[in-house]
């Protein structure tokens, strides 16, 4: 919960720096918490609603988001022929060259939410079916399209050249790429997409903590109110309304305090959230072992061999994203540096507060987590 509702904060004061720039360039100059404050109302209006609406929002920029990529991949190609796909990319000098903590830790930032899939389990028909469907199919599609493009990138910049040409143009690279093979309006349609693929994640965020909050309310750790769904759109919405909230409040103290929307408000709470789904990877991984060890009908690969690598995995993403940090984050802020702190408060909260549970409620605690097999408690 917290760190999805973290990254969901984090992302709308990144909506709110990305669109000021991009506006900036059209001479419109209005303080950036005004674009997170329209952010904060889209997505409370679209989180308000069911998980139908948010997805047809959100499946129609992505398909806009690909559409522009697809149209720079083929016009790099067109141009540059067999040269778009340099093999040097793919040589050991170049895979094992530079940091490959940092690639690696940036390769699991990238794939974040993938599991968000299965909060929507009861908001499906057969999510026994299109649960694990809709999450290999995202792994599989996304992962092409990033290697693709991304070889396509290089291409485009030189192949060898690339690194050199990134370092000197920074966050403008891709963009220079786009405006070279595809002019102006592909250029602006790029910038504008971009922001929306910020709006579009901080929404997919904000959904995703709604329902841990909305489940953690239904299932009595969280006062009761937040666990009840919309008589008419059968939605989460009062576990919305304050996720709404949190973003609201922390929007308002970093205008209030004028913080800098990216290198402060953004990096420390998207650091915040990043770090804590990693670690919360890797424990559910390694849950998934100790639950099986001793029983009898487990699958030795689904339910020992798999999840152990995925932890042995997950938790040197971990351990390579608290060792590098400060890359991660693209910021030396003491106070965005100090934000890891609050995940161990954040875990140690919960163990006092399972603990207390398993005290003082014990029936309670016994059916966490298996609500979803009682009757009259599914959202559908």
């Amino acid at each position: 919960m917290v760190a999805y509702a973290g990254l969901t904060c984090g992302l709308i004061g990144a909506f709110g720096y990305f669109t000021r720039l991009v506006l900036l360039e059209l001479g419109v100059d209005i303080p950036w918490y005004v674009y997170s404050a329209l952010a904060i109302a889209i997505i409370a209006l679209l989180g308000y609603r069911s998980a139908d609406l948010s997805a047809k929002v959100l499946g129609t920029l992505m398909v806009a988001e690909f559409a522009v990529l697809i149209v720079f991949d083929l016009l790099v190609v067109g141009e540059h022929g067999r040269q778009a796909f340099p093999v040097e990319s793919f040589s050991g000098t170049e895979v094992f060259s530079g940091s490959i903590g940092i690639a690696l830790m940036f390769a699991f930032t990238s794939f974040v939410g993938f599991e968000s899939a299965a909060l929507y389990g009861e908001e499906t028909k057969d999510p026994e079916r299109s649960i694990p469907r809709a999450t290999y199919i995202a792994v599989t599609s996304i992962g092409v399209f990033y290697i693709l493009t991304t070889w396509i990138i290089i291409g485009a910049a030189g192949g060898t050249d690339a690194p050199v040409l990134a370092g000197v143009q920074l966050g403008n690279f891709v963009f220079n790429l786009i405006e070279e093979a595809g002019g102006e309006v592909l250029y602006d349609l790029a910038a504008v997409l971009f922001c929306t693929s910020v709006l579009a994640s901080a929404l997919a965020l904000h959904n995703a903590a709604s329902r841990y909050v909305f489940a953690l309310g239904r299932e009595q750790v969280l006062p009761s109110r937040l666990g009840k769904y919309h008589p008419r759109y059968r939605s989460p919405y009062v576990a919305s309304l304050w996720v709404t909230g949190l973003a609201i409040v922390s929007t308002v103290a970093m205008a209030v305090f004028q913080a800098d929307p990216y290198t402060v408000f953004a990096t420390s709470f998207i650091g915040l959230g990043t770090l804590g789904i990693i670690a919360l990877q890797a424990a559910a991984a390694l849950s998934v072992v100790v639950f099986f060890w001793r029983r009898p009908d487990r699958n030795i690969w689904r339910c020992v061999v798999a999840p152990l690598i995925g932890f042995l995995g997950l938790g040197a993403g971990f351990l390579l994203a608290i060792t590098h940090y400060s890359t991660l984050t693209g910021s030396t802020n003491v106070l965005v540096d100090a934000v890891p702190a609050l995940l161990v408060v954040a875990a140690v909260a919960g163990v006092l507060a399972a603990t207390r549970l398993r005290r003082t409620q014990p029936t309670v605690y016994a059916q966490v987590a298996a609500s979803h097999l009682r009757s009259g408690n599914r959202i559908d």
